[in-house]
Order: C-alpha cells, then structure tokens, then sequence
C-alpha cells in the first residue's frame, strides 16, 4: 500500500471518515466526560477568590489530564505545570507525524467557568448537566471545557486516517474568564518547549454557522468599572423624600449619558473609536452574504406589550457585524442597591451601583504591551477631561477601574440635625419622635452631636413604615383656623407616613 501523498487535499471520503470517527468520539468519550465536568463549579479566581482551598479548578484539571493520558495517543507527553500562586495549566506535546515538519500547532483552551448567573429553565442548571434534542446544558462546557477532549480528538482522527500532520503542543489554562492574568508567565516559562509556533487553534470563538470552517481575526478589548452613586446613608420613605432628595438613579442616568447617546447607543468620547480598515469592511461583506439576516435573527428576541417584536439597532447584515465588532459600545452587566420587585416598599434607596463595560473597537485587543497600557490610560484622561466621568482611577491593571460618582453627605448631616423635618408637620406641629420597631437588632446608638434623639432609627431593612394618625377634627381646625360642623362630619381624614 502506498502512502499518502502529505501535499495532497483531504479527499471527500477522508473527510466523511474523520467526521465519522469525531461523532463517535464525541457520542461515546467527550460528552460524559463534559457531563461530569458541568457538575463541578470550578468558578474563575475572580469569581471565586478561594479557589485554591475549594479545590474545583484543580479537580478539574486533573479529570482533564486524566482523561487526555487514557486516550493513549503515540508519543503524547502530558504535565500539569504550576507556578507558585497561580492557577495550573495543563501543557501537552505531540510529535510529528508529517516527514521534515518542523512546524508546530498551538491548540488552547481553558476549564475555568463563569459563576453560575440567574434565568436558567426550570429544568435545567448550571452545575446539572442535562442533554437534550443533541445539545448539552450545563455551565461551562461550551464554554470552553469542550477545548482539551476536541484537541485531543482532531489528533486522534488524523492519525487514524493516515494523515500526516505537524507537531501538536496543547495550552489549557484556568484563569481565562479572570482576564487570564496567568497565562502570560506560562507562556514565558514554557516558551523553549512550545516550538516554532506556526498556527494557533483557539477553542474558545465563536462560528456564523455549521456549515463552513470560519476563522476570528480579532476581538473587541473591553474596560470595565464600577460606578457608585450615594445619596443617602440609609434607606427613606420616597413620599417623604421625592422631589428634595435627588433621586440617585436619575443621577446614574445623567453619568452614563456622558458616556453614551442614550437615544443611538453610539459612545460619546472619540477616544473608544477607529477608522475601520479597508480589507475588514470587506470580509464582514462577504460573511454578510453567506449569513444574511441570521446576523441579527439568532437573538432570542422578546414581544412588546402590543404584541410587536422588539427590534435589533440595524437590520442590515453588514452593519450589524460591524456594531457587533468594530464600533464601541455600552453594556451594564450587573447592578445592585435596588430592590426586590416582590419586596419593595416605597422607599428611596441611598446607593445605586452599576457594573459598566464600555467594548472597545477590535483594533483595541491588537495592542500589546506598552501601546496597550498608553491606549488604556489615554482613554482615563480622556474620559476625565471631556468631562464624560469623574472620579477615582486606581494604579495598577489595564483593564478594570473603578469609576465613583458620590454626592456631598450634606443632606445626610442636616437630617441628622433634623435640618429636614417636614415643613408641614412642623407648620401643624405635629411632629413628633419617630418609633423604633426593631426587627433584627438594634439600630446604632451614635448620633452627632445636638442631634434629636427622635431621629434615631433602624436600617431600611430593619424598618417598617408606620402610619400616624391625626384627629380629623384637630387638623382641620389647624388648616382652617375654626372649628368645624357642629355634627362631627368632616370633609378630610388625614394620614401621615412616619
């Protein structure tokens, strides 16, 4: 039997073979082994900053390597490597099979999970895997613990075909959704051993669809921050405080339109923006024919209240890769300091915080090293001197800030003073000591100094509103300045929030 030719192109049935071959090893070894995967939270250090005495991650990464070293692939060298303090990697070399190759195949990937988020089916989970029309749910195992048994797998298929291939070598880390603030001492200390690294195969993209092999020239550089507005120190009745305290969510609405055109999206410093090169708008024409409105259709878009669909910004395919790729935008990924639906009370909230992350266009992911670090800090000092944000920027990291927003605690000291009071309790004189009803513990003892003692209360979630009444009689003798019907029927019965 002769051999195969190594510059010839896989042919048809060699192509329906190792199709073959990766739907069985994929049916029969990938998707128990994802199956148990899914069911361990090895949550990303960010997310889980002790990660280390929980164990997860390295027990991931052991399942892992256990599993790659079972499969018996000739000449696979595998070791776990660890650097003091940081998450392990998982380092695996192939040989070539393909005469006078000197080239080498990167494959990475990573098996460190986003936490677990909220909005999954009734029936599913994200540490429950279940598989279902084909498809396996389960937290993490799109995501990219699939990369090392696929990696593992393409190899296998080749070999069992016959068909030459370079030198392989597999980078599988745990940091990746922590910003893979790890990978690059890895990358110094396995450097000698990687090779002449001529293609890279990064299992963690995505693909327009299943029937074509698509290529990711780049990705959009993110920077995200945490915006504070504090207006109160506790929570307070908002029929006693609306229209005097400012509302801290309306001035959250005023920041973040210094950063965006709330009525186009489009981001208003010129610093987060680029000329889009000439060969890109190009290939996103061309990939906007093959997937035409798919583009924008794929999204699990919601009806309105009359029954219409909600929209997407454009419905133009090119120009919807385009937003989605090259143009900067806006995304709130998290808030808190607002109540529960089920659970709220007419009460103003002293504190509204937001996760903010502004996507830089994809040419931002391009810089490396200092250009990357000057980019960054040219957008702070732009986004402080155009006025768009104000506040603290810490040293050190290229990627996250923390952006503050605080408003004086000047209100909060008068209140205190009872420089707040109602103006029409006191024009009625009806004020008076306001009732403590602890539910939890006690409320601080510390007041300032020349403070009324009625003012003391409990924490907003220690607290109920409770009614005062006032005599009808009385309080229309105090509006009216006389007396009212001689029959004791009275046109007003007044309540007042305490």
């Amino acid at each position: 039997m002769n051999a195969r030719d190594p510059l010839q192109p896989i042919q048809p049935d060699e192509a329906t073979a190792l199709a073959a071959y990766a739907d069985r090893a994929w049916d029969e070894q990938i998707v128990p082994a994802l199956t148990d995967y899914i069911a361990i939270p090895a949550k990303s250090p960010m997310f889980d900053a002790d990660w280390q005495q929980h164990g997860y991650i390295d027990q991931v990464v052991r399942d892992a390597a256990s599993w790659v070293e079972g499969r018996k692939v000739a000449g696979l060298k595998l070791e776990v490597v660890r650097l003091p303090g940081r998450t392990p990697v998982i380092f695996f070399e192939v040989p070539a099979t393909k005469s006078g190759s000197t080239d080498t195949v990167l494959m990475y990937g990573h098996l460190d999970k986003q936490p677990e988020f909220t909005g999954w089916r009734n029936d599913l989970g994200p540490w429950t895997a279940k598989y279902e029309n084909g498809l396996l749910y389960g937290r993490g195992g799109a995501d990219d613990g699939y990369a090392v048994y696929a990696a593992i797998t393409a190899i296998e298929a080749l070999d069992a075909q016959g068909i030459p291939r370079p030198r392989c070598v597999g980078l599988i880390e745990a940091c990746e959704e922590s910003g893979s603030f790890d990978l690059p001492a890895y990358i110094d200390a396995l450097a000698p051993r990687l090779g002449d690294v001529a293609l890279v195969v990064c299992l963690d993209s995505g693909a327009g669809n299943y029937d074509q092999l698509w290529l990711t020239t780049s990705l959009r550089g993110m920077v995200s921050g945490t915006l504070r507005v504090e207006i109160l120190t506790e929570g307070v009745h908002s029929g006693d405080s609306s229209g005097l305290v400012p509302s801290s969510f309306r001035i959250l609405r005023q920041v973040l339109d210094r950063l965006e055109d709330s009525k186009t999206g489009r981001l208003l410093p010129e610093s987060f923006h680029c000329t889009i090169p000439t060969d890109r708008v190009e290939q996103a024409q061309a990939t906007a024919k093959i997937l035409g409105d798919e583009v924008w259709k794929r999204f699990p878009w919601a009806c309105g209240a009359d029954g219409g669909p909600a929209l997407p910004t454009t419905t133009d395919p090119l120009e919807a890769l385009l937003n989605r790729t090259w143009r900067p935008t806006l995304s709130v990924t998290g808030a808190d300091g607002f109540p529960e639906w089920k659970s709220f009370w007419q009460r103003a909230a002293p504190v509204h915080r937001v996760q903010a992350q502004p996507a830089l266009a994809a040419h931002g992911r391009r810089e490396r090293g200092g250009r990357e670090a000057q980019g960054a800090a040219g957008r702070q000092r732009a986004l402080q001197r155009e006025g768009h944000l104000r506040g603290r920027w810490p040293r050190g990291g290229r990627r996250r800030h923390r952006l503050e927003r605080a408003e004086p605690r000047a209100l909060a000291r008068r209140r205190a003073a009872g420089g707040l009071a109602s103006p029409l309790r006191r024009a009625l004189r009806l004020h008076r000591p306001r009732r403590h009803h602890p539910v939890d513990e006690p409320p601080a003892t510390e007041l300032p100094e020349g403070a009324d003692d009625g003012l003391r209360r409990a924490r907003p979630q220690e607290q109920r509103p409770r009614p005062q009444r006032v005599p009808a009689r009385a309080l229309w003798e105090k509006t009216h300045g006389r007396r009212g019907p001689g029959d004791g029927r009275l046109p007003v019965n007044a309540r007042f929030a305490s």
